[in-house]
C-alpha cells in the first residue's frame, strides 16, 4: 500500500510551511538542503517537521492540504499542539467567534 502525507514545517523564523508527498524522509531531506535556493523554504532553514498526517488516498491527502494551507497561524499552531479546544475555538466563524459582522445596508 503506498502512503501519501501532509505535513506541516516550522522554520528558523517561525513561520509555518504546508506541504504534501508520498516520501516524507525524501521530501525533509530535500527541504533541509535548500537546493533552490530561490524558495521560500531556502532562506528559512533550519527546519522542524511540526506535524504530519499519513493517508491512504492522495485524494485524501490533497483535500487535506488545501484544507490546512487555509488555515490561519493560530489554528496551525493549535493543530500542532494538539490543542482541540483552540482548534475548534479558531474554526468558527466570526459571528459564532464573537466578532460582529458589519452592519448590512439595506436600501428601501
Amino acid at each position: 500500500m503506498r502512503f501519501y502525507y501532509v505535513y506541516i514545517l516550522q522554520y528558523a523564523d517561525g513561520s509555518y510551511y504546508t506541504g504534501l508527498t508520498n516520501n516524507l524522509q525524501e521530501r525533509l531531506t530535500q527541504h533541509n538542503l535548500g537546493i533552490d535556493k530561490s524558495c521560500y523554504t531556502a532562506t528559512r532553514r533550519p527546519l522542524n517537521l511540526a506535524w504530519h498526517l499519513q493517508c491512504t488516498s492522495p485524494t485524501e491527502a490533497i483535500n487535506r492540504e488545501k484544507q490546512i494551507k487555509g488555515w490561519s497561524r493560530k489554528k496551525k499552531k493549535a493543530l500542532i499542539e494538539n490543542n482541540w479546544k483552540d482548534l475548534e475555538r479558531f474554526s468558527k466563524n466570526y459571528t459564532q467567534y464573537g466578532i460582529p459582522r458589519p452592519p448590512s445596508t439595506s436600501s428601501g
